[in-house]
């Protein structure tokens, strides 16, 4: 059975080393007082074949990434901006997703111990919205990581 933690981390990782930016889980990165940051949700686990006490199950899991833009602190009176949301949706896709023309393997390699990465791919991306009260602009991407133990 593929264990999730190990593979959150990765994605984790991966996206805030390729980024630059902030990354928190479920909640704002800690000690980050102001976007721009991603935060990543685990989505439901999904499981296929054998009983999950079976070694060799493979696994897809889904990740939502919310690229979340908002004030700059030094502009009195700003906003987030769907620009930069924009800009950091497209990041996370190419992190993900972008592959070596000449090589077909991933720009980014998801590194799990134990596991190998079969498929990525990006679920649904419903886009960005505002919320006028806090002047943060969320944009919300999910990808699936097809898993199989290596």
């Amino acid at each position: 059975m593929i264990a999730r933690r190990p593979v959150t981390n990765a994605v984790v990782a991966l996206l805030a080393q390729a980024s630059g930016l902030p990354v928190g889980r479920a909640v704002a990165p800690p000690g980050v007082p102001d976007p721009p940051y991603y935060i990543v949700y685990a989505m439901p686990l999904e499981v296929s074949g054998a009983p999950l006490a079976d070694e060799h199950e493979d696994a897809s899991i889904v990740y939502q990434i919310t690229s979340v833009s908002g004030p700059d602190r030094d502009v009195p009176d700003s906003a987030g901006a769907l620009e930069q949301t924009e800009w950091m949706a497209d990041k996370a896709r190419e992190i993900f997703l972008a592959r070596d023309p000449a090589t077909g393997l991933w720009l980014h390699p998801l590194d799990i111990p134990g596991v190998k990465v079969m498929t990525r791919e990006l679920e649904t991306e419903p886009g960005g919205t505002n919320d006028p009260a806090d002047a943060i602009i969320p944009y919300v991407q999910r990808f699936r990581f097809g898993l199989t133990p290596a």
